[in-house]
């Protein structure tokens, strides 16, 4: 069954054009343009690969990283915060976990925008840009391309390996896409629950029945049918070429020795999954801590169903909370063990968060006034509060902060120009990050 959110739409990417599956591949392009960018100086990175944990529906700030205690009751909520291991610093009680690890993170709360819908929000926080009113009007820029994408496009695919991966039913997904960049930099998408005991990858693994050499034969005679459609135009705009990309990274994918253990998520000892959490989110981030072990730049992980306007203290408490709480704090202790920590940026964020006053129904609305973000890794301080809202937790009152000042400091993590401009297929030149300054707090 379809999942929806409360503004009736399907979990679903309206914002991906064409979409077409890819000839038993499983790998969906979202988008067939070119684009080629203008000449721009690089910057010094600090960050080589990105966890992005995507809190899909719109988590409350309120029951997480920004409590209120002292507010009245129907703002403040059932929870009490409890004292972390930073001085001064809070978190809600039902993130016990999370609040040992706090020495490692950052939490920014004085970002705010003013789109409440999930598409339009999801779109403005895992791109930069805003959502063009109405939906669909103008040429192939009116969209942006993803932060993933962005870095996919920067940095490249590894060899055997996708520049970019995404936890994702397709049905689930709103935004993530390569745009006007391409289907190229379109994510690989991870359909399948890791926290299943027979979870694999068919885009990874030959059909039953194909051996190597004949799967060889058939690329090479792909390829040589190709040719005869292709000559004399070498230099025109050829949409198949995008198609090929995808044939080709996943027989690279299919044949690759790094690939297959890369995503062999049952190689990991059974004590580490558990520390994990046997949940889907948690199984989740243990495969993104492989693969950007083995050198893939970015993993979207999905943790999605944060959108409670009923009984959210209910919900949060039974399931949201605790499973993030396992999840995220094992990540962090995990990659720090392990030296990840040093060059890899660690996001956890949601569209916007919730509505200071709880309704009728025992929950909390959409709020893009105030949310919270949590960062971790490649140099971002550690045990840090940037910014702070106000005693209702309805807006910033410290430190007001832009998603675009956000995006600025992600960009600039990752060695990438914020401000570089590329060129949509139109000629239009599109800087990847519309205004804004890094927060300089994070450096």
């Amino acid at each position: 069954m379809t999942s929806r959110y409360c503004d009736g739409h399907t979990r679903r990417n309206f914002l991906q054009v064409g979409l077409c599956g890819l000839t038993g591949l499983g790998l969906t392009p979202l988008l067939r343009a070119t684009a080629s960018e203008s000449s721009a100086k690089p910057v010094a990175a600090k960050a080589k690969r990105c966890i992005l944990i995507w809190m899909d529906g719109g988590p409350s700030h309120h029951e997480s990283f920004d409590c209120k205690p002292d507010a009245p009751v129907e703002i403040s909520g059932p929870f009490s915060p409890v004292a972390s291991n930073v001085p001064g610093i809070q978190v809600c009680e039902l993130l016990p976990k999370v609040s040992q690890v706090m020495n490692l993170v950052t939490v920014i709360r004085s970002v705010a925008h003013r789109d409440p819908g999930h598409g339009g929000g999801n779109h403005y926080l895992t791109t930069g840009r805003p959502t063009p009113v109405p939906i669909g009007c103008g040429d192939s820029a009116s969209f942006h391309p993803s932060l993933g994408s962005f870095i996919a496009k920067e940095r490249g695919a590894p060899p055997g390996l996708p520049a970019y991966v995404q936890f994702a039913l397709p049905a689930a997904l709103r935004s993530g896409g390569p745009n006007f960049l391409g289907s190229k930099y379109a994510p690989f998408l991870i359909s399948n629950n890791p926290n299943n005991p027979d979870f694999q990858l068919p885009d990874v693994t030959l059909p039953p029945g194909i051996a190597e050499g004949r799967a060889q034969s058939r690329v090479a005679l792909r390829k040589s049918l190709d040719n005869l459609e292709r000559i004399g135009d070498e230099a025109a705009a050829d949409p198949a070429r995008a198609l090929d990309s995808f044939h080709e990274q996943a027989h690279r994918l299919v044949t690759s020795s790094l690939a297959k253990q890369a995503f062999d998520i049952n190689d990991e000892p059974e004590k580490t999954r558990d520390e994990y959490g046997r949940t889907m989110v948690g199984q989740q981030c243990l495969l993104a801590r492989r693969l950007v072990e083995a050198g893939v730049p970015f993993v979207t992980v999905q943790h999605a169903g944060w959108d409670h306007h009923t009984n959210i203290f209910k919900y949060l408490k039974d399931r949201w909370l605790p499973t993030f709480d396992v999840a995220f704090s094992a990540l962090l202790l995990d990659m720090e063990a392990r030296g990840l920590l040093e060059d890899t940026l660690v996001l956890a964020l949601g569209e916007f968060g919730r509505t200071p006053k709880i309704n009728k129904d025992a929950g909390r609305d959409h709020w893009p006034g105030a949310m919270s973000i949590v960062a971790a890794g490649a140099g971002v301080p550690r045990g840090l509060v940037i910014g702070a809202t106000d005693k209702q937790g309805a807006a910033p009152s410290e430190r007001p902060l832009k998603v675009e000042d956000f995006f600025c400091s992600i960009f600039t993590k990752l060695g990438i120009n914020p401000h570089k401009e590329l060129l949509s297929p139109e000629g239009r030149p599109i800087a990847i990050v519309n205004g804004g300054k890094p927060i300089s707090e994070l450096f």
